[in-house]
């Protein structure tokens, strides 16, 4: 099937430029394998270097006219060879003297009988006086026909087709969209590349990327798993371009759940949703996770309805989440999870990408000339980190590195030991402009309009808002990144470049309890309860560790929030603070500071499996620091909720089984029978009367929750088969409910068809079989 050059007009006129001069040889002999298979459909083989007997490659074959044969048309049918000339000097131009060794090849090809056709593919330019040159060079051996392609015929293929673009993505990082997009995608590309320019321009296709292209575009949905820094992002990322580029989809990089399901449009089945770190950034947060489990159902329509979601988490923080999102319930989830594992990273994979990030870092030339004898064992390391690769490239992270084996793969086993001592030695300035963007969030706006508690800051670190703005620009770009915000794609600023970059910063803060100190007068309340740490042994992800000197300035900062103001979020992230981050003595210390607490806790509300003032309350009963008095309370709520609702969230509920005893358990049950199962008993009335509140529900929708509270609270009693055989009973009269009403309806939701999306060819691998890689892939990473 012929690959059509997209239709619209572009952004912006002109010829594309993808900057092959920073491929390199062995990637650029990808791309030359991409255009003859991909391009021209045909089948190739590759001379071994020592026929080839150069430094550049070709392949031979029987040429067979393409269906669409883009720039060489009048190639004929037969023997056929094609040469691959790459330079890594930007605006030059290739002279036949360059080609002598290629000349007399030729002649000896064309005596085997392998070459009645000679096609040359460079980077380079040629000049027309150039190319009539080395095409009357090459007949005078022999050669039937001869073609000699340049540097911009190939970005006008790339530019053209997007086949190709699928196979080499990592082009997105490296020309002008404009050229390849239509206005609307083009925007949208801007944002992502404003995010991730450096690690699309990188980017190595990997089987972790084939499997996660193919779940999106079979089935709608992926979930990217793996440990920190091994490229989940960057697979996003590409994902999404490739999806705005084959697919036309409206891409959105949402936060949550709950932006996702407010963005998504059922009457726009192409969108494209991209939602890094999922359920967290370096630990489980729990109000994500609960944002998912509350909207998973319309996620899930979403995907059915023609949308494309990928997701990605660190395997730790998943597996924390994974009991709160009932898998069981929504397949998708646990099917369609792709897993990107460093360690099945093949040696290829890691060579090229290694490649990548050196060739397209700042390392001066000379460092990269002692670094290249040891790159093929950094690359063999294990583990093996894109991330490290990434850092090993730029001179800001490798300032103490010996260029010497031991010191190279040294720096790519044990990078965190290497990155403490860097922030260790940052000047003054550095340090402060770290601690403003750790100390903001997520996100440092852009211009800096200073607060007190940001000026103190910079006047403990002994900087100055004129170093802090030199700071700043000296470290985007290594340690921090300068981009458009997440929140709305308008404002700009500074935020770590990777998660990893600010845990090692929390280390050098955690180090240092007069630093702890002035950071947190003025952090936010909601950095506050994401990254402190009072004495917890159960987190993972790097966190501030509090030290019980300090547990009385967090509690005086904590005591005087507004509780009663806190939004959903602020509420979810609050709760989790005292539930997992904190030791019975700071609970202790804190009850006394805030006599209010625990009676603020124990004002809980219905969906007793969600809310989580009772895991407060659970964590509370495990200190010791409940009484006699509040428990009584605590559980006579929990029991009115458990009956008039009626909830059962509370049966399976681990904190739930800390708060209460075997035999409050069965007390409570057994008001539930005798309330529930009454002939006097209103349940299903009260139920059906309420339901001309909500009419925007279907029936099965709204009566769903009473369903789950009935089979758990018969499921719950089922040593007693006759009070369960009465339960079943409700649950009929439930299910004849909805069937009236559904024959009641007026009205049918229409059915819409969904447009089928076109396919798009998944490249089979980017590194390609028929290339013989004798050759070290680093042997150029020296040439300039």
């Amino acid at each position: 099937m012929t690959d059509h050059p997209r239709k619209g007009t572009v952004a912006a006129p002109g010829s594309p430029d993808f900057a092959l001069h920073t491929l390199g040889w062995r990637a650029f002999q990808d791309l030359c394998a991409a255009v003859l298979r991909e391009v021209w459909a045909q089948s190739v083989h590759t001379f071994a270097d020592s026929n080839d007997g150069g430094r550049d490659g070709a392949f031979y074959g029987t040429w067979q006219q393409p269906p669409d044969p883009i720039g060489v048309q009048d190639v004929p049918d037969g023997p056929f060879v094609l040469q691959c000339k790459h330079t890594k000097k930007a605006d030059t131009t290739l002279t036949p003297s360059e080609l002598s060794d290629e000349f007399a090849k030729a002649q000896a090809l064309v005596d085997q009988g392998l070459c009645g056709s000679y096609v040359l593919l460079t980077n380079a330019r040629v000049s027309g006086t150039s190319e009539a040159n080395i095409r009357q060079r090459l007949r005078s051996v022999g050669v039937g026909h001869v073609q000699v392609l340049d540097g911009q015929w190939i970005c006008d293929t790339i530019a053209s087709r997007q086949r190709l673009r699928t196979f080499v993505p990592r082009v997105y990082g490296l020309g002008d969209l404009s050229q390849i997009l239509d206005e609307r995608a083009y925007t949208q590309a801007q944002y992502l590349l404003s995010y991730l320019r450096e690690e699309l321009a990188t980017f190595v296709v990997t089987d972790a990327y084939r499997r996660a292209a193919q779940a999106v575009q079979q089935h709608g949905f992926v979930l990217l798993l793996g440990e920190p820094a091994v490229g989940k992002s960057v697979i996003a990322a590409t994902l999404a371009m490739t999806a705005l580029d084959a697919w036309g989809c409206l891409t959105v990089n949402a936060h949550d759940a709950a932006e996702l399901v407010r963005h998504w449009n059922p009457n726009e089945p192409n969108q494209f949703f991209w939602i890094d770190d999922a359920f967290g950034a370096v630990r489980h947060e729990p109000q994500l996770t609960d944002s998912w489990a509350r909207h998973m159902r319309q996620v899930m329509t979403a995907v059915h309805g023609g949308a494309k979601i990928v997701l990605t988490s660190r395997d730790y923080i998943y597996r924390d989440a994974r009991p709160h999102l009932k898998e069981y319930a929504y397949p998708l989830l646990h099917e369609q999870q792709v897993v990107v594992d460093v360690a099945q990273l093949p040696l290829e994979e890691r060579r090229q990408i290694l490649y990548n990030h050196i060739s397209l870092g700042d390392q001066p030339t000379e460092v990269r000339g002692k670094m290249k004898p040891h790159l093929e064992e950094a690359a063999a390391q294990n583990p093996f980190h894109p991330e490290v690769a990434r850092r090993l490239g730029r001179q800001a992270f490798t300032r103490h590195l010996k260029s010497s084996k031991h010191g190279i793969t040294d720096f790519m086993r044990r990078p965190t030991a290497f990155l403490r001592d860097l922030y260790t030695e940052l000047g003054p300035d550095e340090k402060a402009a770290l601690a403003l963007t750790y100390q903001s969030g997520e996100f440092l706006p852009a211009p800096l309009a200073l607060d007190a508690a940001q000026r103190d800051v910079i006047i403990r670190f002994g900087s100055s808002p004129a170093g802090i703005d030199r700071a700043l620009n000296a470290l985007t770009g290594t340690f921090l990144r300068f981009s458009s915000s997440p929140e709305n794609g308008t404002t700009t600023g500074w935020s770590f470049r990777h998660p990893t970059l600010q845990e090692g910063f929390a280390e050098l803060l955690a180090a240092s309890p007069n630093l702890l100190g002035m950071l947190l007068s003025g952090l936010p309340l909601e950095e506050m309860l994401t990254k402190l740490d009072c004495g917890s042994e159960k987190q993972r992800g790097t966190l501030i560790k509090i030290p019980p000197t300090l547990y009385p300035v967090v509690a005086e900062r904590l005591q005087y929030l507004e509780r009663d103001h806190l939004d959903h979020w602020e509420d979810f992230l609050w709760c989790n603070f005292f539930t997992t981050r904190c030791s019975d003595a700071f609970l202790e210390h804190y009850t006394e500071t805030d006599p209010g607490f625990v009676p603020g806790m124990m004002n809980f509300g219905a969906y007793l499996g969600s809310d989580r003032k009772p895991e407060v309350l659970a964590r509370l009963h495990q200190a010791g620091l409940i009484s006699e008095d509040e428990h009584e309370e605590i559980v006579q709520t929990l029991t009115d909720y458990a009956v008039s609702v009626p909830d059962a969230g509370w049966v399976d509920t681990s904190h739930w089984n800390i708060i209460l005893s075997e035999g409050e358990r069965k007390g409570i049950l057994e008001e539930v029978r005798e309330e529930l199962l009454s002939p006097t008993s209103t349940l299903l009335s009260d139920w059906s009367s309420n339901r001309y509140g909500n009419i925007d529900r279907t029936p099965e929708e709204y009566y769903d929750p009473l369903r789950e509270a009935l089979e758990t609270y018969r499921d719950s009693l089922a040593d007693q088969p006759d009070i369960a055989a009465e339960f079943s009973g409700l649950l009929t009269r439930i299910e004849e409910l909805i069937a009236y009403e559904n024959a009641e309806a007026d009205e049918e939701q229409e059915v819409k068809s969904q447009p089928n999306t076109p396919p798009v060819k998944i490249p089979t691998t980017q590194l390609d079989p028929a290339i013989n890689y004798q050759r070290s892939i680093f042997d150029d990473i020296d040439d300039y």
